[in-house]
């Protein structure tokens, strides 16, 4: 959803409506970044307070903040004390080590600092996000701050180091972060398996036969997911898109083989999925002998044979019955009717709960994106990779947790 307002942005998810979050932003060259941060919340649904330091308002106006916010900002003590407000999660970009060190000793002497014992008092989800010079964040004391930080039950999330400082991370990064950890409170977070992108196999130590994916409808879902909470392993083939998030649980897999005994391996784990969602397009056939070396191209034909791989959903659901199996369906030029019933029969042979079922032809355009179709018999139109994450989500909330 786009509004060309001049205060307005783009909707990019739902994560965090009805979610009230205060900001608290300290002195650092990193404040500079604070607009795109606070816009990148509003994205997402937030409410947001605003509290600032007089360093901070030094490096950029209040006015900025208030106009990338919408909403107030407590520059100073004043009878209101709105940032002692009931908020549901305080986030602290950036982090300098005075504040952070005020906080752990509990000096209150400025309105952040209340705020901020205030929140830890009532037990809320709290992110902190340190910027400064590699000799302060290497600084032995630095390290023993951060350790009391999450000791306290706050998470800390440090950037990268780059021309001798830790530089603050990408605000899609912090924001999707945060609402990871805002959501995973709620009731039903999965531990979701994803396959995603395209897989290829050899023909030769250069040449692969391949089928077509970028990825990007597997991360929009596996982004979505983690936004909500869920616990997400990514197991990626070949891709042309990446996630923007800061997600750790990536498994790289280009051929299909490979795919599954990584899948198999992750079903049998200490702590396996609850739900699985196979949207990656795995190979139907696969080349029979690969050659090691470089095929000579000096033959005006080449004949390769393949052989019929083996298909991921059959074997997870045999060995995972009570999981939640999620699985795609594309096919081409068949009409809607035709699409359904392709998407039943693959329910039935499949063991699956939902499939999305796709046109080739409306993948990238048409009037609906793809058709949800479980075993219940509901058939939902989905516009676009978001109201198709949207319906996921809801349907693994709805499920029992193991």
């Amino acid at each position: 959803m786009s509004d060309t307002s001049d205060i307005g942005v783009d909707v990019s998810s739902d994560a965090l409506s009805d979610k009230h979050i205060l900001v608290a932003i300290s002195g650092g060259i990193a404040v500079v970044d604070s607009v795109r941060l606070l816009r990148e919340l509003r994205r997402h649904g937030a409410k947001i307070t605003v509290v600032m330091t007089h360093s901070a308002q030094e490096i950029i106006s209040p006015l900025a903040i208030e106009w990338a916010s919408q909403s107030q900002v407590v520059t100073d003590w004043d009878a209101d004390m709105a940032q002692l407000e009931l908020v549901d999660a305080v986030l602290v970009c950036p982090a300098t080590r005075h504040t952070i060190g005020c906080h752990i000793h509990g000096i209150l002497d400025t309105p952040m600092q209340m705020a901020l014992s205030a929140a830890r008092g009532r037990n809320l989800p709290m992110l902190f996000i340190p910027s400064m010079h590699n000799s302060l964040s290497q600084d032995v004391v630095t390290e023993d701050l951060c350790k009391e930080l999450q000791e306290f039950g706050h998470d800390v999330f440090w950037g990268e180091e780059q021309e001798g400082r830790n530089k603050q991370p990408d605000v899609v990064q912090i924001i999707g972060l945060l609402c990871h950890l805002i959501n995973t409170n709620l009731p039903n977070r999965k531990r979701v398996a994803i396959t995603l992108g395209a897989t290829r196999s050899a023909i030769d130590s250069v040449r692969w036969v391949q089928n077509t994916s970028t990825g990007k409808t597997g991360f929009d879902i596996a982004d979505y997911l983690y936004r909500m909470g869920h616990q997400v392993t990514i197991i990626r083939g070949v891709v042309t898109f990446n996630s923007p998030l800061s997600m750790q649980d990536i498994r790289v897999c280009m051929e299909p083989e490979s795919m599954l005994s990584e899948l198999v391996n992750i079903s049998k784990s200490a702590n396996p999925p609850n739900a699985w969602i196979f949207s990656a397009a795995v190979l139907d056939y696969t080349v029979t002998n690969s050659n090691e070396n470089k095929i000579k191209s000096g033959k005006d034909t080449l004949s390769i044979e393949l052989q019929k791989s083996r298909k991921h959903i059959d074997i997870i659901s045999k060995s995972c019955v009570d999981d939640l199996k999620i699985g795609f369906k594309l096919e081409s030029g068949y009409s809607k009717q035709q699409l359904i019933e392709s998407a039943l029969d693959s329910l039935k042979n499949n063991r699956l709960d939902a499939v999305i079922a796709n046109h080739l032809e409306n993948v990238d355009h048409g009037p609906v994106r793809a058709y949800w179709v479980d075993t219940k018999g509901t058939i939902i139109d989905l516009e676009d990779n978001f109201s198709m994450a949207k319906v996921i989500e809801k349907r693994l909330s709805q499920v029992d947790d193991d």
